[in-house]
């Protein structure tokens, strides 16, 4: 099944005895004495507040009346604090690492966990080496930076730690020469996990030394170059976890001496050589994902499976030919992968039959049509067959376990079944780039979870549809057949983020509705025959990044209040990207823009750095609201192609982040207004065919835009940019020549008025000749 990454805590629980809590003993009252100078930390002035209903998950049992051994979140051994329980206590109180100091004076700690709690700071590690008793130690899903400190390798009982989802960087003391004590101290260390950082060089070798190490995790950091050789030396090993880093070599052999090893994880690194089929022999291996490597598959050898795999990815393994049938006698298998390869053939009726839960075959060369046992599964959680040669009708689904349709870029036709609006666990549906048709699109009830819908470049045809449910976030419609006006019920989605309907034949006046619309951050309505006014409410529209309204027929003066979208204002933060929100590979296709006269693919991943605002092709008249330059992190303005009349905006000048700005085609006039010279990030400029003049504007940047088609039709314009020179600019002649009275000759005479002579004479001809060749 697919696992969203909803905020979640996986236990892991340490059976140690001495952890038993005894109520009857009191606490020592050096330890009560830390914990409440640490609960003190926490909320300083807060804490002459009487109410308790202020603290959160249990530290309103914390007081000065009672005994610490009977507190909620503290574990004891007889009068000793033990455990500390503090996962997400305090995560939205921005405290520093220097917090922690009280707790680390509590030296009988064997069981600390403060994960989830957005600490921030440099791990405390002098504080942590008072902490010699630990054993289990949890620091996941904070702010910690830096690198990791030398003192936590000196924790010799420590048999748990869990550092994943912090903002660790720098490398791992990596040199067995300089280190080899210190990192062989963790004699008792069992699960080591740090995924999620940004670690970088080899991984240590003195990490062979942690024999009894179970789970070795450190996913998604940079580690680079090659996989320790002797890594099979950790014959302990059920878990071994290095994707999402930039190793490169070959899987070590040695990895066959793991007989324990049930999840091997190499995805997305740069691992090269023969795939070694002898993984298969581990019979414990349970899950195996190697994608996303430069791995070359042997297509010629025999597979025998020794293991029965639940978890199978091979994407871009260089498979060739029909899917291999050994899959079909892995009876266990929920997930497979095996996109970006070469596959060829049908979908195997073995496994539309198979019941998984995950099957991700896009990017291949498959064809033919799908089997209707396919939508007739219990467990089918995820099914991507995108950018394959399938073709023909989408059977009658018959199965509410799907949450994702993933049908993009194949040969498919026909109406899609209604049945698919019955899937009350559909969040993501990308049917785009196929040849589905019909009038009556699916309508999906409110009630609906779907999240995610993209059939974009289809031949659908009726009215826009607008039975989506009320969590839908980006809705894709854009280049079909749809017309009629914008259904006013698309208000009632107030989760909607991203709106494309370009390329229809929509019509009608521009919707005051909009502005209702407050969580919509693209809106993209681009090449219809919408006509009426832009409603000066969609300023209220404050998520806004993206409005593209080019090419209809919009009449009007271009509302003021359009400065005050905040969107376009203030540099957004970046937003979960689908491969983030979902445990596999999703790609949702380019919002296509028109950037600089040519139509452009933006990437979702770069979708929040990018705003733009394009009002082109239009009717619109009147001046250019000044309000416009105060969207500082705009990086597209284009206005071509209108009525607009009057001078540019001054405060064009305080567009610092615009790249594109194309305001051709209009009636300005006036000068370019010499504040163009701080447009530093400035690459692409368009200001012909108006009525401007004066001399263009210089500077760093502006020196740059020196295509005379860019102020071409405007004839009153002069500077370097268009080899046009200004007057101010001109060198002037120098003074008349006096006649000659008498003959006069001396040697200083001679050596003052030959040099100011040929400077003078030189100077007339340098201006005839520039206007001989100027162009006009």
């Amino acid at each position: 099944m697919a696992t969203l990454s909803l905020l979640s805590k996986s236990y892991y629980i340490v059976f140690v005895p001495s952890l038993s809590f005894v109520g009857s003993f009191p606490c020592l009252d050096d330890q009560r004495e830390a914990l409440l100078e640490f609960k003190d930390l926490l909320f300083g002035e807060l804490m002459t507040d009487n109410s308790t209903d202020m603290f959160p998950g249990g530290l309103e049992t914390w007081n000065s009346s009672s005994e610490c051994c009977q507190w909620a979140l503290v574990e004891c051994n007889s009068q000793q604090v033990t455990g500390l329980n503090l996962y997400s206590v305090f995560p939205t109180l921005g405290k520093t690492s220097t917090v922690l100091a009280p707790i680390f004076r509590i030296k009988t700690l064997m069981s600390l966990d403060i994960s989830y709690n957005s600490i921030q700071g440099e791990i405390p590690g002098i504080g942590l080496r008072n902490l010699s008793e630990l054993v289990y130690l949890d620091m996941r899903g904070n702010s910690f930076n830096g690198s990791i400190p030398l003192e936590l390798f000196h924790l010799a009982n420590l048999e748990f730690l869990d550092l994943s989802d912090n903002m660790i960087e720098g490398v791992l003391p990596n040199d067995v020469v300089e280190l080899p004590e210190e990192i062989g101290n963790l004699i008792e260390l069992k699960q080591f996990t740090v995924p999620g950082n940004q670690i970088s060089g080899r991984i240590p070798l003195s990490i062979l030394q942690l024999r009894k190490l179970e789970v070795l995790n450190l996913q998604n950091n940079s580690f680079s170059l090659e996989i320790p050789a002797d890594i099979g030396s950790l014959v302990n090993l059920t878990t071994l976890d290095l994707s999402k880093n930039r190793l490169s070599g070959e899987i070590p052999s040695s990895i066959r001496k793991m007989r324990k090893l049930e999840t091997l994880q190499l995805e997305n690194n740069m691992l090269s050589g023969e795939f070694p089929t002898w993984l298969f022999d581990l019979k414990e291996m349970k899950k195996l994902h190697l994608g996303g490597n430069k791995l070359a598959w042997n297509n010629n050898l025999a597979i025998e499976p020794k293991c029965k795999l639940s978890s199978l990815s091979l994407r871009s393994c260089s498979v060739k030919g029909q899917i291999p049938s050994w899959i079909s006698n892995q009876t266990d298998l929920i997930y497979l992968d095996l996109s970006e390869n070469d596959l060829e053939g049908d979908f195997p009726q073995w496994l539309a039959e198979r019941n998984l839960g995950t099957i991700i075959l896009s990017d291949n060369k498959l064809t033919g049509s799908l089997p209707s046992q396919l939508f007739q599964s219990r467990n089918l959680s995820v099914l991507a067959l995108s950018r394959n040669n399938f073709s023909g009708e989408l059977p009658e689904i018959n199965t509410a376990s799907i949450m994702v349709l993933l049908l993009s870029e194949n040969n498919f036709s026909g109406p899609l079944p209604k049945s698919i609006s019955n899937i009350h666990r559909l969040l993501l549906l990308d049917l785009s780039k196929n040849s589905f048709s019909g009038n009556e699109f699916p309508a999906f009830g409110p009630d609906s979870l779907i999240a995610f819908v993209d059939v974009s470049s289809n031949n659908f045809s009726g009215k826009v549809p607008s039975d989506f449910g009320l969590f839908t976030v980006m809705l894709s419609l854009s280049q079909n057949g749809f017309y009629s006006p914008l259904p006013e019920n698309f208000s009632n989605l107030i989760m909607l983020e991203h709106l494309d309907l370009h390329d229809n034949n929509i019509s009608g006046e521009f919707p005051a509705f909009f502005s209702q619309m407050s969580s919509v951050q693209v809106l993209n309505l681009r090449n219809n025959s919408i006509k009426g006014s832009i409603s000066s409410d969609l300023s209220s529209l404050s998520s806004l990044r993206i409005l593209d309204l080019s090419n209809n027929y919009l009449k009007g003066e271009i509302p003021q209040s359009l400065g005050n979208l905040t969107g376009m204002i203030e540099t957004p933060d970046a937003p979960l990207t689908l491969s983030e929100i979902f445990k596999f590979p999703v790609e949702i296709h380019d919002l296509v823009v028109n950037w600089k006269k040519a139509k452009q693919g933006l990437s979702i991943r770069n979708r929040d750095i990018y705003t733009f605002l394009d009002l082109s092709k239009n009717r619109l008249s009147g001046e250019i609201p000044h309000s416009l330059g105060g969207l500082k992190s705009l990086k597209l303005l284009n206005l071509s192609f209108n009525e607009l009349s009057g001078k540019i905006p001054i405060s064009f000048g305080d567009l610092e982040s615009a790249e594109t700005l194309d305001l051709s085609h209009n009636s300005l006039d006036g000068e370019i207004p010499g504040t163009f010279s701080k447009l530093l990030e400035l690459n692409y400029l368009d200001l012909s065919n108006n009525k401007l003049g004066g001399k263009i504007p210089g500077g760093s940047q502006m020196d740059t835009l020196v295509d005379p088609m860019m102020y071409a039709n405007s004839s009153g314009l002069c500077g370097v940019q268009i080899e046009v020179p200004c007057e101010e600019d001109l060198v002037p002649p120098g003074p008349p020549l006096r006649k000659k009275q008498e003959p006069m000759y001396s040697w200083i005479a001679t050596g003052v008025g030959y040099p100011v002579g040929f400077l003078s004479s030189t100077a007339v001809m340098y201006v005839l000749g520039y206007f001989n060749t100027a162009p006009a």
